[in-house]
């Protein structure tokens, strides 16, 4: 899976421009991004603060992490 550009933090500080009050279309353009990868990031990332945005990305590492474990010693007992 590609690694975006922008940090949880930047993400946060581009929906929080348009919650301010500054239009959709412009807050993409002056960034960079196209209005569906918005609306998605908006979708995940919606009223986080950045102090949420870093757990988050702390329990989606630990979760990884553990499927893989749980994925090692599945295929481990069935050989």
């Amino acid at each position: 899976m590609r690694k975006s550009k922008f940090s949880e933090e930047q993400i946060i500080a581009i929906l929080a421009e348009q919650e301010r009050g500054m239009a959709t279309s412009g807050v993409c353009r002056r960034h960079g991004v196209s209005s569906a990868t918005f609306y998605k990031w908006k979708a995940k990332f919606g009223g986080l603060d950045v102090s949420y945005a870093r757990r988050l990305k702390v329990l989606e590492t630990d979760n990884g992490r553990l499927k893989k474990l749980l994925a090692d010693s599945m295929l481990a007992t069935r050989s």
